[in-house]
């Protein structure tokens, strides 16, 4: 299986752990990572000011990953579907294709359609499947207790990513941590905002929405919170601080990234998965583990 890896902006400044873990995983799961030169922004935070040079970024890195022969497959919940939904208009209309062509055609460049955009977590979850994860793990991780965060762009907009998860109802994330052997932790504030949207305009607002799912996980007695976006991580550990600042409390609540938990249960060491640049140490996490 090729899989042409996209970083975006957000992972390779502010969280090479995630990038790192997800290398691992897919080295020990037999995925063949293609890097592909030339890889740019996903056109994501300009779509607001203006759509069409957000479809003119992601088309272009579209067309990359179709020249390179591999599907995207994207770290980033919010590249993904930034990715995914230019696809999708791409795909179904003809005359903004046309001019997306013929921007293309300046830089020597040609969309095809040809290329699947996907999250990685909805990869490993298609593709390669829990079964076949729990047939890799090598250290069982009974011991913890994890709870989990999807976020907003890892499920919506349905209509472009066209996944098995629903949107209200999701699985795909407890199904991959399942197959780890680690206990889940329902929460009501699975499916919300990190708060990561409106963190330029209102900071007061933004670091309230991810309180309050701090104070939820906390308070259930979590190991962790698992992400599977860079920014969401942003908000509920790089953020931690500055909400226990304003609230004064203290959580000290570790925040792991979906694959970092993989390799654990992989066998793999702590510092092979960025566990070393985890701003929230897990040492106790670590501990239960008998690492």
């Amino acid at each position: 299986m090729t899989i042409a890896l996209f970083l975006g902006c957000t992972v390779p400044v502010r969280a090479q752990n995630y990038e790192l873990s997800a290398r691992q995983v897919a080295a020990r799961l037999g995925l063949e990572v293609v890097d592909v030169d030339g890889f740019g922004c996903c056109g994501y935070p300009i779509s607001s000011v203006s759509s069409r040079a957000s479809l003119w970024m992601a088309a272009r890195n579209l067309a990359l990953a179709e020249a390179a022969g591999g599907e995207l497959v994207a770290l980033c919940s919010a590249c993904a579907a930034s990715l995914s939904e230019a696809k999708l208009e791409l795909d179904h209309d003809d005359e903004l294709r046309a001019q997306a062509q013929k921007a293309l055609e300046q830089i020597g460049l040609r969309y095809e359609g040809t290329a699947r955009v996907r999250h990685f977590a909805r990869y490993l979850y298609e593709e390669v499947g829990a079964e076949r994860m729990a047939g890799a793990v090598e250290r069982p991780l009974e011991a913890l207790s994890l709870a989990v965060h999807y976020g907003c762009h890892y499920l919506k907009p349905k209509r472009a990513h066209q996944g098995p998860d629903e949107p209200e109802a999701p699985h795909s994330i407890e199904s991959l941590i399942s197959a780890t052997g680690a206990k889940l932790v329902p929460h009501p504030y699975a499916l919300t905002c990190c708060g990561g949207g409106v963190l330029a305009v209102r900071e007061s607002a933004a670091l309230s929405m991810a309180q309050r799912k701090l104070d939820a996980v906390t308070e259930l007695a979590a190991d962790a919170l698992v992400s599977v976006c860079p920014f969401c991580s942003v908000m509920y550990e790089g953020n931690q601080k500055a909400i226990e600042k304003r609230t004064e409390k203290k959580y000290g609540l570790p925040v792991l990234y979906l694959t970092q938990v993989l390799g654990l249960s992989f066998g793999m060491d702590p510092s092979d998965v960025g566990i070393k640049q985890n701003r929230v140490k897990p040492k106790a996490l670590l501990a239960r583990l008998g690492l």
